[in-house]
């Protein structure tokens, strides 16, 4: 196996022909027979590899090079699924647009050659892999909670709490689900899982998706501005499936996959078996 090969297993399970903008080879390896993996991996998760014997750290967060400084541009994908969920095209670029300014001028200002240089020195081959894993997570529990509460139009709040916690990703886990937005006895309505799209396009795109009909969503994370307006908007929901764990799901589905090519895979740095 080699670095494009690896790559390309991630691709494919995420139904994508070409690396997203947050996604790329930072060093290139062939011959490669042993993976360290986790959620974030930097400089001394690279020199842990060394000393430890392995071929190859991919980190699921960006943080090297282009996949730093064009991570606004990964956000555009966001666009597509607020149209999905019924919310007019240039609508949804607008509400969009604010946080991906935001996001371009820090990304932008950042040190992109910090760990990629380690990399580089260390001739560590080094990958990115962001918006496919969360593109295989986001479908996983969409589909799993539209099976779930198929025909059930008074879910509540508790029920999805109780869904999720039914899960193995979630079992035992030291973060757990839980409502940030609304009440036990809420009723969830329309169910919109947004685990994908570089990160949370703020509250704007939130309180869209509200507008458009949705009654809950469910996130890996949100920030405290978007709590606090949606709080104050009194229209919507959202619940946390944690953030490690969530990102676990679509990262151990390509970590399957390449075990299953023969690939030798420790993960670590969050992503929990």
């Amino acid at each position: 196996m080699n670095t494009t090969d690896l790559m390309n297993t991630a691709l494919k399970l995420a139904h994508l022909d070409k690396m997203p903008y947050d996604t790329d080879i930072i060093v290139a390896g062939e011959n490669i027979k042993k993976v360290l993996i986790g959620i974030d991996m930097e400089t001394p998760e690279l020199l842990l590899a060394q000393q430890l014997g392995f071929d190859c750290v991919v980190s699921h967060h960006p943080k090297a090079d282009s996949c730093v400084v064009d991570f606004a541009k990964v956000m555009d994908v966001q666009i597509d699924r607020m149209v999905k969920s019924g919310i007019p095209i240039n609508k949804a670029q607008k509400v969009l647009r604010a946080k991906q300014i935001s996001i371009d001028m820090t990304k932008h200002a950042s040190n992109y050659d910090r760990v990629s240089s380690a990399a580089r020195l260390m001739k560590m081959p080094y990958l990115n892999i962001h918006i496919p894993a969360d593109f295989i997570t986001e479908e996983i529990v969409q589909t799993r909670l539209d099976k779930a509460f198929k025909d059930k139009p008074k879910t509540k709040l508790k029920d999805i709490i109780e869904e999720l916690n039914s899960w193995e990703y979630f079992i035992d886990k030291v973060a757990q689900p839980i409502i940030r937005v609304g009440s036990n006895d809420d009723y969830a309505g329309k169910i919109e899982v947004l685990m994908s799209g570089g990160t949370n396009g703020g509250a704007d795109v939130y309180k869209s998706y509200f507008h458009a009909g949705v009654g809950t969503i469910i996130a890996m994370h949100v920030p405290e501005d978007v709590q606090k307006a949606v709080i104050e908007q009194n229209i919507g929901n959202i619940i946390i499936a944690p953030h490690m764990p969530s990102d676990s799901i679509g990262l151990l589905e390509i970590v399957k996959a390449w075990r299953a090519q023969g690939v030798e895979v420790t993960c670590m740095s969050g992503i929990v078996e």
